[in-house]
């Protein structure tokens, strides 16, 4: 009997593990299409190629960013409606004609209507698959199930980098073409994303939220042990039930100042991530390397440390999640990154032209990656999904999220422009000022959520505005 059981839990954990591999090949083109225009901007930009300016080339960056802040906001409504397992699919034939647009591109204004498209997809990924792999994993294992995904998505950065200067390093001085090449590449994830979710079941949540209770228990039988499938069911059910019930919070609800609070917190948040800089280094980091005194060959190599200390910073941000508060974690994140940003624009000022420069560069954009992987974006996306009570969850998320990936692609476009208009160590003195903001924003604004419940949170911040409102109505009183 002992040995059935085995057999059992061990079939279970196969089914799980391949529900988890294929659909974070979502992550995987995500973080493989963000980071690969830092290989192939340089290449593309050449007059012979795409000719592009500073304008274009923020363009040609930028609009996956745009393209991902539309994809978030309506991929979870659209996997509601048509199903966690469809739509994914459907982004994969997405992923896979955006690529091949992007590849063979004649000009920018094809390139940039293709990157766009390769947002909405981005975007979608971003929302659909964290979400699908939450509700496929036993409680005990979701946190590990979706980190998988934060894994991947900076795992295809990293593969990014790595194929990037492999072909800049043996194809640049032959083939004109060779950011063609870098970019196709993203096809052969998106067929193996298309063709695994063909065996991958659908969500057994969204099932029961449709009615179809058969189909949910079979899909439930396949990565459960059969009485535990039962009762996850009956549980299942029952939030379904609940939530039919509760009022979903709308934009008037804005008036109510401890919503509005709550709201303003997480944009708060979303933008904090975001204007560190980060996805200037992750999307720029080869030109900065070059400005900075690398040829392009040596800067393409050396940004694969950025990708390789991506990865490792983000496993031990998830293991530090478990061990330190929020709010210090992020303090601690934001005063690495601005004095990192500080080091770069004081050393490219003090050191230019000189032969340690780039290495000094380097060096600082790895330990910025350190501090952002390793705190403040495991922060960001906890607290987001932490902070928001239940009939706020659909408001909040979406507009937070918006708001993030349109912060993005306003440090996308601007870069390369104020790189050009200000230069190096200016650029990295701006951000370092937006950082010194953010870690005000923090200290003043941000509430601690380790340990806390949904229903704790929510009474702290109904409470917040009534202590304020007292004491405003008491110091009326007075004068």
């Amino acid at each position: 009997m002992s040995k059935q059981v085995a057999e059992k839990s061990l079939k279970h954990n196969k089914a799980l593990r391949k529900i988890t591999i294929i659909s974070t090949f979502g992550g995987l083109l995500f973080g493989y299409d963000t980071g690969v225009i830092n290989g192939a901007l340089p290449f593309m930009s050449r007059e012979d190629q795409l000719n592009l300016t500073p304008v274009t080339e923020g363009l040609v960056t930028s609009s996956l960013l745009f393209g991902a802040a539309f994809g978030a906001v309506f991929g979870g409504r659209l996997a509601d409606h048509f199903g966690r397992r469809k739509m994914i699919l459907q982004l994969a034939l997405l992923f896979f004609i955006a690529t091949m647009g992007c590849a063979f591109a004649p000009g920018s204004a094809v390139m940039i209507l293709s990157r766009f498209l390769l947002g909405l997809a981005v975007g979608a990924a971003s929302v659909m698959v964290p979400a699908f792999l939450a509700e496929m994993s036993p409680a005990e294992r979701r946190g590990r199930m979706v980190t998988q995904n934060e894994l991947m998505i900076v795992t295809g950065q990293l593969m990014a980098y790595v194929f990037n200067a492999i072909l800049g390093t043996t194809m640049g001085d032959e083939s004109a073409n060779v950011w063609r090449w870098m970019l196709v590449i993203a096809s052969v994830p998106a067929v193996v994303l298309w063709f695994g979710m063909l065996i991958v079941p659908e969500s057994p949540r969204w099932l029961a939220s449709k009615g179809k209770i058969g189909e949910a228990l079979r899909v439930l039988k396949e990565i459960r042990e059969e009485n535990r499938a039962k009762m996850e069911l009956e549980e299942i059910q029952d939030n379904i039930a609940q939530e039919s019930e509760i009022k979903q919070a709308t934009f008037k609800d804005l008036s109510v100042p401890w919503v509005r609070r709550i709201v303003m917190i997480g944009i708060g948040i979303a933008i904090v991530q975001q204007i560190t800089g980060v996805n200037s280094i992750m999307y720029y980091g080869t030109q900065i390397l070059e400005r900075s005194g690398f040829s392009t060959d040596a800067a393409l190599v050396a940004n694969i440390a950025n990708g390789v200390i991506s990865v490792l910073a983000t496993f031990v941000g998830i293991w530090l999640l478990g061990k330190v508060g929020r709010r210090p974690m992020l303090i601690t994140g934001l005063i690495g990154t601005t004095a990192s940003l500080l080091l770069i624009g004081i050393l490219s000022f003090t050191l230019e032209g000189a032969p340690a420069l780039p290495f000094a560069v380097l060096a600082m954009t790895i330990t910025f990656l350190a501090f952002q992987q390793g705190a403040i974006s495991p922060v960001t996306w906890l607290m987001l999904s932490e902070i928001f009570p239940l009939r706020l969850r659909g408001i909040g998320m979406g507009v937070t999220v918006f708001c993030l990936w349109i912060t993005n692609f306003f440090v996308g476009f601007s870069f390369p422009i104020l790189m050009a208009g200000v230069g190096l160590s200016t650029t990295f003195f701006i951000f370092a000022v937006l950082g010194v903001g953010a870690i005000m924003f923090v200290k003043k604004f941000l509430p601690e959520t380790k340990g806390l419940s949904l229903e704790e949170l929510e009474s702290q911040f109904r409470n917040h505005v009534s202590v304020k409102v007292e004491k405003a109505e008491a110091k009326n009183e007075a004068m």
